[in-house]
């Protein structure tokens, strides 16, 4: 609750700004699972605000990449869920050399906690410790650890043995089968510190611990049951993958994609008693699926060209008279080479210098 975004809008009414999605998802699921074929495969960018204090890798603000699945409760599922993050990640143009997927068991936690404290009012205390393993000086996790009655070096051990469940080796072959294998790796350090969390838990992180997680999810099979006050009982995983650390890592990795206008014509407009006509022009272009530009008040020749080049655009495109009557110039910026062409005729002419466009 400390992170709730929350205050009190013109109306006096108490609002808060959404942290996570999964929770909104299991509601919405709750209350229409009946309209959709099991198991749900869903996925959504919404915008999240947390209240705290801003750092690196961490915002007020982000958009946040969601899948889950919903109503499955075979490991294939998890499996599929964790390879649609890792081809999520490739296809940005990153590798097993830049991050792995550290894999874990929320059952496994949960029987460790059962052996050694019979009081389930304090395994939310012993999540969090866990949690916070990573982060937090050994003294304070050994005090955090005592007062439920667990001792640090037992936990220690616990996850230096590193030995899958069932549920984790089931997953582990499902990924190695997919050639998927190399992004994979047990770690029980993570647990997931959300309360809802139930089974197999995962976390990304880049492989030189440059920066925090770059994903994290798992399943929460008891979480529509919950929100839904016992009348839905479906079984859910999923992941969320913000764009705050994804973000720094591809910059660091050069990887970011270069923007441009992401315009195919720039509309030359040299003779302003042309300008109709060059209107004229550019809706039938923008009609047949191009995006076009073209300066709004006169200006130089030179000067258009210029924005034409700044623009990135691949064609030039100007409007001109001629004994035949009105011609259409095209140029394309690639290979330089001019047509003239009437205007019945632009569209076969820019479909050989532009492949693929309309």
């Amino acid at each position: 609750m400390g992170q709730l975004y929350n205050f009190q809008d013109k109306g006096e009414r108490e609002v808060s700004l959404r942290p996570e999605m999964t929770p909104t998802l299991a509601r919405m699921v709750a209350a229409h699972e009946r309209a959709y074929k099991k198991p749900i495969k869903w996925f959504a960018l919404p915008q999240l605000f947390r209240y705290e204090r801003q750092q690196k890798g961490r915002l007020r603000e982000h958009f946040q990449f969601n899948a889950d699945i919903v109503g499955e409760t075979n490991p294939a599922a998890d499996a599929e869920i964790i390879a649609l993050l890792i081809d999520s990640l490739r296809s940005l143009g990153l590798g097993p050399d830049d991050f792995v997927v550290r894999l874990s068991s929320r059952l496994a936690w949960q029987t460790f906690f059962a052996e050694r404290n019979s009081n389930e009012g304090q395994a939310y205390e012993f999540y969090q410790a866990i949690d916070k393993l990573e982060r937090e000086d050994a003294a304070v996790s050994r005090d955090k650890l005592s007062k439920v009655g667990i001792q640090l070096d037992d936990v220690q051990q616990f996850i230096a043995r590193n030995e899958p469940t069932a549920e984790l080796n089931t997953v582990l072959a499902n990924l190695a089968a997919r050639g998927l294998g190399n992004f994979i790796q047990i770690d029980y350090n993570v647990i997931r510190g959300l309360a809802y969390y139930t089974g197999v838990v995962f976390e990304v992180f880049d492989r030189k611990g440059e920066f925090r997680a770059i994903a994290g999810g798992g399943r929460y099979d008891n979480l529509i049951k919950l929100m839904s006050g016992g009348k839905v009982d479906l079984p859910a995983l999923g992941f969320g993958m913000g764009d705050v650390v994804l973000l720094e890592l591809l910059q660091a990795r050069n990887l970011l994609p270069r923007f441009t206008a992401g315009l195919d014509v720039f509309c030359l407009i040299e003779d302003e008693m042309l300008r109709a006509d060059s209107l004229n022009l550019i809706q039938v272009l923008r009609s047949a699926g191009h995006s076009v530009d073209y300066s709004f008040v006169p200006q130089k020749a030179d000067k258009q060209f210029k924005r034409a080049l700044e623009l990135s655009v691949e064609v030039t495109c100007k409007v001109e008279k001629t004994p035949d009557g009105l011609q259409i110039r095209v140029r394309s910026l690639k290979t330089r080479e001019e047509q003239m062409v009437p205007l019945s005729d632009l569209p076969a002419a820019l479909a050989k210098i532009l492949p693929g466009k309309r």
